[in-house]
């Protein structure tokens, strides 16, 4: 099973919103400048994330896209299935019955046992990412507990400041 980019796409979004400064939405120009793309498929990323209440739509003329909750109530697996839908490895669309009809009690018991071993592994994997926050990932990268926050729409006004800002918070300069 292979995830599409459209979760990839999603992740970078919740990981701009997870470090923008919580008083200022990022515009779509900024998320899409950011990105790169079709600005059209990422404008679908972004409806299935507010959809799944992943993200919060702010009207107005400084508007744009907040995190909807709390990045350490937004999950991984919130992430999938806003993306992708559930997830289910092994569709069982009822070959093994049909290849080995002429046992099929065996043919049964079979694809009942593949069925039980998919299911079981698509649990583990579940609850994995359903453990994996959005913070907690940002823990990981930043090292740190506490997660830095700029304002990213600075990045396309002011670039070489911004990045200078960006570079100081992450080695803690700030």
């Amino acid at each position: 099973m292979q995830l599409t980019r459209g979760f990839e796409q999603a992740a970078c979004i919740l990981a701009l919103l997870a470090t923008q400064d919580t008083n200022v939405p990022i515009t779509s120009e900024v998320i899409h400048t950011r990105l790169g793309g079709s600005q059209t498929y990422m404008r679908k990323i972004i409806r299935k994330l507010v959809v799944a209440g992943l993200v919060r739509s702010v009207s107005g003329n400084q508007g744009g896209f907040t995190l909807g909750r709390n990045s350490r109530q937004i999950t991984v697996w919130d992430a999938v299935v806003a993306t992708e839908g559930d997830i289910q490895t092994y569709p069982n669309n009822g070959l093994i019955d049909r290849v080995f009809d002429d046992v099929e009690p065996l043919a049964n018991r079979g694809t009942q046992v593949l069925t039980d071993i998919f299911v079981a592994a698509d649990e583990q994997y579940k609850h994995v990412l359903q453990e994996t926050s959005v913070h907690r990932i940002l823990v990981h990268i930043f090292q740190s507990q506490i997660i830095p926050t700029v304002d990213w729409n600075e990045s396309t006004v002011n670039y070489p400041n911004f990045t200078a800002k960006l570079k100081a918070l992450i080695h803690g300069e700030n």
